[in-house]
């Protein structure tokens, strides 16, 4: 793994790590984005294949199961899986980059004990469920179904808060995103001009 590092990112759905992954990777050009393989349907127009997600059919995803194509993956939802593919982190390192995720919690758990020291894992935290909840339903893509089952993995995941290296509370997106900036600085050190990408 070398000099290269891995910051990872989990939270329940609606919690807005999503938001600061994509600002984070705007601001630091030695950062980029790892693009997480998945079997769920698209969002609308706004998701594309190979920018948002790599979209697989459940098919193509089992085989790479198969031939141990992936770092991680997970049934997050019933038939709905989500994994990190080795070759995406290599293509990642190979041009010089660290490497962020944007995934779920147990995906961020395994990623943290594959990368060990090379990794910083951060868990970002909704003030409360009702937050949580009010967020999701902003989102206007969910159904009242799907709203009940984020809402009840939520409650599962945040048991898990105390497993990851930092706990961000996100009460205001711009100060957490200055937070997560700051945390990213301090783990890979400042970024030097000559190295600028």
């Amino acid at each position: 793994m070398g000099r290269h590092k891995a910051i990872i990112f989990s939270a329940p759905s609606g919690s807005g790590k999503t938001t600061i992954v994509k600002r984070l990777v705007q601001q630091n050009p030695d950062l980029e984005f790892s693009i997480s393989a998945c079997t769920r349907d698209r969002r609308g127009r706004q998701e594309e294949n190979g920018k948002d997600y790599h979209f697989l059919s459940p098919e193509d995803f089992k085989n790479k199961i198969d031939n141990h194509e992936f770092v991680e993956w997970q049934e997050v939802y019933a038939g709905n899986f989500y994994g990190t593919l080795k070759s995406e982190v290599e293509r990642v390192w190979a041009s010089g980059r660290n490497v962020i995720f944007d995934v779920d919690v147990k995906g961020g758990l395994n990623l943290k004990k594959y990368f060990g020291t090379s990794a910083l894992a951060i868990f970002v935290k909704v003030p409360s469920i009702e937050v949580l909840e009010q967020r999701l339903r902003n989102r206007g893509s969910e159904s009242e179904d799907g709203i009940s089952r984020r809402l009840f993995k939520a409650k599962f995941e945040l048991t898990f808060v105390d497993q990851f290296d930092i706990t961000l509370l996100n009460q205001d997106l711009e100060e957490s995103f200055q937070v997560a900036q700051q945390l990213y600085r301090n783990f890979v050190g400042p970024l030097a001009q000559d190295s600028a990408i």
